[in-house]
Order: structure tokens, then C-alpha cells, then sequence
């Protein structure tokens, strides 16, 4: 039997697979194992419950917030807020745990159930699996005045304002921004908070209607912001996606900075301020190789996990390191938020442009991108990539030929019978040449018969 619980919660298309039945069975799951701590010590529990602004989010939030009362907790509904924004609001308010609604960038039709812990960290693996498993369990339903209540707090997003104005290191004084909201939960804290920091701000995707969202526009849909930064004339321009925990970035010029380029701005900018932790930045083995030398010539580690960016906050969590993040734009600044915040990343990615009064495309140079070719091969047993002796065999020569200026990853895929098969060199026909190569040699020995 498969999990319940995917990388990033629950998440399907809406009233097929994430139903309000669902989503009134598992807040309720959720309510036994997470408010257990709060019950034993003879306290109701308090969980913190928002939403992005796609149409489904309505009914599933209802759904939750029932589910959540009637297993006596007290419900702070905060309503359409970024992810990172619940994240905050959970440890802020001292929450037993929160829940958010969100499919994050995928299109409207689908939806998303994720919880955090107290504190607004991701849930372990393992109590995401207690919770699946309580859903079919009995339970003594409270009554009386043991029953949860209900309050529409509104007063959540100028409290996340105001958090995110105190991670600023300077204001935005004489910068002029585009944002992409991508019709979606940051579409009002976005502009907000720029404007507050001193940007001119212009907008595109932040007029949400709960069928729009990530329609294109947001950081999967960046032509739309780039053609506005060069009509603008803007300094630069910052997308998010549906929930906003992720930033990408585009310069005057509108050349793409991608997350990678982002984290390696941020990685010199807080190391020249001594806030960058064990000279450490924590990035997925994703990321372009030309981040790893350019932070090597910087004096800064790399440390790489899996894919994912619960697996980089792990790593920075257990190392207290305070900066991590993906080439996709999730970044994560431990000492400001336990999840990737794009709102956060965007303010912290404009203040460095205004610190040196460089432009965005020169501090994005921080790096050079090797060319990178990703090929997905399909209908193969991915179970015997590490043990088939002639794949890897010509493995190790593809990464002989690429010696130093270049390397291989071959990665399974969590939920496909398929093999990643990722090449970076110096050229972009050499990095075709060895993926085509490699992936010839994974269809002959792994293909499915």
C-alpha cells in the first residue's frame, strides 16, 4: 500500500482525491496525534489553519476547521496566507501544530493538506504515518464545552509583515520591483511588505479570483515577468508560486536568476556579515556544479542532501546552519523561518541589490551554470541502478572524461519506474553527448521486460 502522505503532504485533484471527507478525516487524525502533548497536559489544543486562494481551498478549509473543532481543538483560521506565513503563525502564536491548504504550483483544479508541527516545522516521516494510520481509528468525541472553538483571526498577516520587515538588513530605498504573485496566496503580503521596505513595486498575477492561480504567471510562467521588468525599467523582478515558499528572480536585462544564483548571493552577502553559519550553505545534490566552485572559491561548504527541501532542513536543523535551499527557488534562512519563504528570499535578494548598489545580473555572476542535461528514461527497473556492474561502469567513465568540469548523477524516482539521468560539463553538446550515451547504456540493461 502506498503512503498517504506524498514529499509535501497530502495532494490530488480536488473533490476527486483530496475531498472534504478526507480532509475532515484527517484533520481530525491530526488532532489525536498532534494535540496529544497539549491534552496531557490537561490543555486544549490550539492549531493555526490557512489557505491559498484556489476555489477547492474554501470547502477544504471548511472541511478542516470542522474536523479540528469537533476533535476539541481551538482554531485560529488566519485564511488566504502563504505557506511560510502559517509556518510563522504557528511557532508566533505558540500552536500546537498548523495546517495548510495548498497544491502549491500546480494548477487550480488540485489541492494540498499539509500539517506542521509546533514551532511550524515540517512533520517526520514517521508521525506522518501516525497520522494516516489514526484514520481509522475510534475516538471519543468531546462535548460540551470540551468541543473546539472557532476564530477568524484576520490580524495574521500584519503580524507576518511586520517578521518579515524585521529580517530586512537595509531598506529598498531607490529600487524599483516587479512581482508576480502568480494569482495566488501572496498576493496582497507581497506588494505589502516590499512597499513597507521602501520599493517602487509594480504588480502582475495579484488579482487572485480562485480559478487563476499559477494560470500563467508565478515562477513557473516567467516571460510575463520579464517583459515587465524591461517595460518597467525595474531593477529586477521576483516571482513566486501558488503558496509562495519559493523565489526565482529576474534581472533588469531580463536574464533569469535562478535558485541556485539566488543562494549563492545570499551565501557571500550573509557570510560578509558573519550570519552565515559555519561559512555553510546546504543545497540538494541538484544543485549546478558551478555552485559548489563558485562557493569554493568564496570559502564557503557545500553540503548536499536528496532532493527535497524538508531533506535540506533537516541537515541544516541538525548542523544549525542558516542558509539552504534548491535550484527551484526553495530557500530556506533558518534563523528567520523553518520553511522555504519566497516573500522572505525576494526581500532578502532586493536588499543585497540596494546594500551594494550593484545590479542584480552582476551579483547573480556569482556563479557560472554549467550546462546541465536532464533526460527521464522510462520502464525500467530503477531498483537495480547501484548494483548493475556495466552501468556503472559506464558511469565512472563518463565522469572520467569529465574530470573535474563536469559530473553525472543517475537518480530513481520516487514514485516512477524511471532513472534521472543528469550530466553537467563545460559545453552544453559535451553534457548531450555523455546523458545520450548514458541513458543508451540504462535502456540496455535496466528496460523492463
Amino acid at each position: 500500500m502506498s503512503r498517504l502522505f506524498g514529499t509535501d503532504g497530502v495532494r490530488g485533484l480536488a473533490n476527486v482525491d483530496i475531498t472534504a471527507e478526507l480532509a475532515l478525516n484527517l484533520s481530525t487524525a491530526a488532532a489525536h496525534v498532534l494535540g496529544r502533548e497539549a491534552r496531557a497536559a490537561g490543555r486544549k489544543p490550539k492549531a493555526v489553519v490557512g489557505r491559498d486562494p484556489r476555489a477547492s481551498g474554501e470547502f477544504l478549509s471548511a472541511a478542516v476547521v470542522a474536523g479540528l473543532a469537533s476533535a476539541g481543538v481551538d482554531v485560529h483560521n488566519v485564511g488566504v496566507l502563504p505557506t511560510p506565513a502559517v509556518a510563522f503563525l504557528t511557532a508566533d502564536m505558540d500552536a500546537h501544530f498548523g495546517v495548510m491548504l495548498s497544491a502549491s504550483h500546480n494548477a487550480m483544479p488540485d489541492n494540498g493538506i499539509k500539517f506542521f508541527a509546533a514551532g511550524g516545522h515540517k512533520l517526520p516521516d514517521a508521525v506522518e504515518d501516525e497520522i494516516a494510520a489514526q484514520l481509522e481509528a475510534d475516538w471519543e468525541r468531546p462535548v460540551g464545552a470540551e468541543v473546539g472553538r472557532v476564530l477568524e483571526n484576520r490580524a495574521g498577516q500584519a503580524r507576518y509583515v511586520a517578521h518579515l520587515l524585521s529580517a530586512l538588513p537595509n531598506r529598498l530605498d531607490g529600487l524599483t520591483v516587479v512581482l508576480d504573485c502568480a494569482h495566488g496566496a501572496a498576493s496582497e503580503v507581497s506588494p505589502e511588505v516590499f512597499r513597507l521596505a521602501g520599493a517602487e513595486v509594480y504588480e502582475i498575477g495579484a488579482s487572485p479570483d480562485g480559478l487563476n492561480i499559477n494560470d500563467g504567471y508565478g515562477s513557473t510562467h516567467l516571460d510575463r515577468l520579464q517583459a515587465a521588468v524591461l517595460e518597467r525599467g525595474a531593477d529586477l523582478g521576483i516571482a513566486h508560486d501558488g503558496d509562495a515558499d519559493r523565489c526565482l528572480a529576474v534581472a533588469h536585462d531580463g536574464s533569469v536568476i535562478d535558485g541556485d544564483q539566488i543562494m549563492g548571493i545570499l551565501a557571500v552577502a550573509l557570510k560578509s556579515r558573519g550570519a552565515l553559519a559555519d561559512d555553510t550553505l546546504v543545497a540538494t545534490v541538484m544543485s549546478n556544479l558551478g555552485l559548489l566552485q563558485a562557493m569554493e572559491r568564496e570559502g564557503i561548504t557545500v553540503r548536499q542532501t536528496g532532493v527535497g527541501d524538508r531533506y535540506v532542513l533537516e541537515d541544516m536543523r541538525a548542523g544549525s546552519y542558516t542558509l539552504g535551499g534548491e535550484q527551484s527557488g526553495h530557500v530556506i534562512l533558518l534563523e528567520h523561518g523553518t520553511t522555504g519563504d519566497g516573500v522572505l528570499t525576494g526581500l532578502l535578494l532586493a536588499a543585497r541589490v540596494a546594500e551594494t548598489r550593484t545590479p542584480l545580473l552582476e551579483l547573480g555572476q556569482v556563479m557560472t551554470r554549467l550546462p546541465q542535461v536532464l533526460i527521464n528514461v522510462k520502464g525500467v527497473d530503477k531498483a537495480r541502478v547501484e548494483s548493475d556492474a556495466p552501468l556503472q561502469e559506464a558511469v565512472a567513465e563518463a565522469e572520467t572524461e569529465l574530470a573535474g568540469n563536469g559530473r553525472v548523477l543517475l537518480r530513481k524516482s520516487g514514485t516512477e519506474p524511471l532513472v534521472r539521468v543528469m550530466v553537467e560539463a563545460g559545453t552544453a553538446e559535451q553534457a548531450q553527448a555523455v546523458a545520450e550515451r548514458l541513458v543508451a547504456v540504462v535502456k540496455e540493461r535496466l528496460t523492463l521486460s
